[in-house]
């Protein structure tokens, strides 16, 4: 029989919680914050403010109830197949085996030549695994440049990642496809697929190449494509 001492137990619960790192790779959505150019920004303000809420209540007690306007293209999001597809899963749709707990592998690609990423390297490991494509672009974001010029995912990268059996692809950019013309032939390729797509992504220098777990969970809303994330991942520690 094993009897722990408070100092112990203390210490026992300091040792599990430094086994495991949580990082944040999501945006903060704010109120009149621009994500994509020529869609509007979100509203956010109060419903019901704390000094109104005092005349439904007893007194001392007080609420806020906020209300948010926006599209579902704010911030870090995530699509779904019925994004592009109007036969395809829908947000409440998807299973939480390929949003969840995903080992993932970081591709490194922030000292490229050019706009598009065409390879991924070695591939043969991909399957069941989330893809997620490090530019650096994030440290654009907020600015004018954001929009301008930003790094992609080529058509037929976006072949062999469905071929590899990715389950769910992110990208830290403006978009993963080109958006020069109106073809999209990423998101064609990967949500055709049943492959979730995470986009505007931001601070995945901070994760290793592989053995994180990334974690993309929307609200569950049916008839949506698109809603935004609170995307993270989690390190385990030796």
């Amino acid at each position: 029989m094993l009897v722990f001492t408070g100092f112990e137990t203390a210490m026992a619960k300091d040792e599990t919680k430094s086994s495991s790192e949580f990082i944040d790779l999501s945006h903060c959505v704010e109120d009149g914050m621009v994500t994509y150019k020529g869609l509007p920004a979100p509203i956010i303000c109060d419903y019901l403010s704390r000094a109104a809420s005092r005349a439904r209540y007893a007194p001392g007690t007080e609420f806020q109830i906020g209300k948010i306007e926006m599209v579902a293209n704010t911030g870090t999001y995530l699509d779904s197949p019925f994004h592009r597809y109007a036969d395809g899963r829908d947000l409440s749709e998807l299973e939480l085996e390929s949003l969840a707990n995903l080992d993932c592998i970081v591709v490194r690609a922030t000292a490229r030549n050019e706009r598009a990423i065409d390879h991924a390297g070695p591939v043969a490991d991909f399957r069941g695994k989330a893809i997620l494509f490090h530019t650096g672009w994030d440290t654009h974001w907020r600015t004018d440049q954001y929009f301008e010029g930003h790094p992609y995912l080529s058509e037929r990268l976006a072949n062999t990642l469905v071929e590899s059996g990715a389950t769910l692809v992110g990208i830290d950019s403006f978009n993963i496809d080109c958006t020069d013309t109106g073809e999209r032939p990423v998101h064609s390729t990967l949500l055709g697929a049943d492959i979730p797509i995470v986009e505007h992504l931001c601070g995945l220098e901070a994760l290793p190449d592989r053995g994180a777990r990334f974690y993309a969970v929307p609200v569950k809303v049916k008839g949506m494509g698109t809603f935004p994330i609170r995307a993270f991942a989690r390190l385990t520690r030796p």
